[in-house]
């Protein structure tokens, strides 16, 4: 329960953060509205969109961004072995690598989170 509560609280502050700077952002290209806001985010960020979501709402409120879609492209887990340098799927395997089935890999992909870019009119 706590830790589900600590992790609202911190897509709290990150949702706050992506709503000043798209406001910002539209504010210095003239914008009256932003339509959508595009978020890159790896399935080990820790983010949850419906949380992300809950708090936009929230924020956005009486803003030109009060009805932009977040639009959440997903970034899955990749991983990439030590011995042999093939990079796969985080969910196909035991942590093995397919390729020469060492044990010995690194996360390469799936902890990013970020705004790519917003649309606006």
């Amino acid at each position: 329960m706590l830790l589900a509560l600590l992790n609202q609280m911190h897509e709290l502050g990150v949702t706050e953060n992506i709503v000043s700077i798209a406001l910002a952002k539209a504010g210095e290209a003239g914008s009256s509205k932003i339509t959508q806001i595009n978020i890159v985010i790896g399935e080990l960020s820790g983010f949850v969109p419906d949380c992300i979501q809950f708090y936009f709402d929230f924020f956005a409120k009486d803003t030109i961004a009060q009805e932009a879609v977040l639009h959440f492209e997903p970034v899955p887990t990749q991983l990439r072995c030590r011995n042999c340098s093939a990079v796969f799927d985080g969910q196909d395997t035991l942590g093995s690598c397919p390729a020469c089935r060492e044990q010995n890999v690194e996360i390469c992909g799936g902890r990013e989170f970020y705004m790519e870019s917003i649309e606006v009119e």
